[in-house]
């Protein structure tokens, strides 16, 4: 995808501006008695593509939308680099982009003229909106359906179409709600690689989803919540590591599976050592490890070795390990 940014402006100030894109502190949202949001405090790093995880009625939809400025806290304090949500909310509006996980459409307008309009909404001049609607537009892979009735549109392009219409107004910040939901393997592919590109031109996005295998390799930082608790925040690989003791590895050896099972297990580093359709599963005793010795062991004991693998854990089986699934 050939992308053209809007402006240059947001990966400058991104570069200079030491503040947070996003930071909050003690976030409490209430609604009635049930507490929805419960002292969320996180920070987003500027140009962070960050991943907001969750089950249904974790809280990930009640923290967008206050960050949007649709909802109030209840408590606690929320910026927007550095724009106080409640008191400078007009402030924030200019600078992020939210797209919800459902937005309306004018189904019987054109994309050109459905762009158009939000252009005016956002004050952009007559003179400038045709330039900025065609760059968003090649932005999102859309140059080509300019002319075409929204209503028409597959789903995945209508998406896109949302999301062009976030970007309108170059804003610093995206805040997307499922932006992939619905979408069949191929406009998901093509929705996270446009996604990529935005971080690339200095853009930074909060991304809410259930797709959590592409987020694991699209997201550099992500946040984990549940109940309207936090429960970790960092990079990927950083929960990944939390949760990593009992590291396991696979082997495969040929023949004389039972000198190598003993070979293993007289290794100090090895807790375990279980034979499974053929090969081994290896765990380690520390999450710092070097499995490196389970090759030496069985090397110098004589084994021909013919598979080493680390069996990593995915952001699906850290998310499943450190959530109990309970919703308010």
């Amino acid at each position: 995808m050939q992308a053209t940014p809007v402006s240059n402006a947001s990966q400058a100030q991104a570069g200079t501006d030491p503040k947070p894109a996003v930071r909050t502190l003690n976030l409490t949202r209430l609604y009635g008695d049930m507490v929805a949001l419960d002292n969320l405090s996180l920070t987003v790093n500027q140009a962070d593509l960050f991943g907001f995880i969750g089950s249904n009625g974790a809280g990930k939809t009640t923290t967008l939308r206050i960050l949007a400025t649709f909802l109030m806290p209840s408590a606690g304090t929320v910026e927007v680099l550095g724009h106080d949500v409640v008191k400078d909310a007009d402030a924030v509006r200019h600078i992020i982009g939210y797209m919800p996980d459902f937005f309306g459409v004018y189904k019987d307008m054109e994309v050109t003229e459905y762009l158009d309009f939000f252009g005016a909404c956002y004050k952009i001049p007559a003179h400038q909106r045709e330039k900025t609607v065609n760059d968003v537009l090649e932005l999102v892979g859309l140059t080509e359906k300019k002319g075409a009735i929204i209503g028409a549109l597959s789903r995945g392009m209508q998406q896109r179409l949302g999301l062009a219409r976030v970007l309108i107004h170059d804003p610093r910040v995206l805040l997307l709600d499922e932006p992939a939901s619905g979408l069949d393997p191929r406009a998901r592919i093509e929705m996270m690689a446009i996604l990529q590109e935005l971080q690339r031109l200095g853009k930074t996005i909060i991304i809410s989803s259930h797709i959590l295998s592409e987020l694991e390799t699209l997201c550099n930082r992500v946040a984990i919540i549940e109940k309207g608790k936090l429960i970790y925040t960092g990079p990927v690989q950083g929960v990944r590591d939390q949760m990593a003791s009992g590291r396991v590895v696979w082997v495969r050896v040929a023949g004389e599976t039972d000198r190598a099972v003993a070979l293993l297990k007289a290794q100090p580093e090895v807790s375990e050592v279980e034979l499974t359709d053929g090969r081994l599963k290896v765990t380690l005793a520390e999450p710092d490890a070097d499995h490196s010795i389970i090759a030496t062991a069985l090397v110098q004991g004589g084994a021909r070795l013919l598979e080493l693998r680390e069996d990593e854990l995915g952001l699906e089986d850290v998310f499943l390990r450190v959530t109990k699934g309970e919703t308010q």
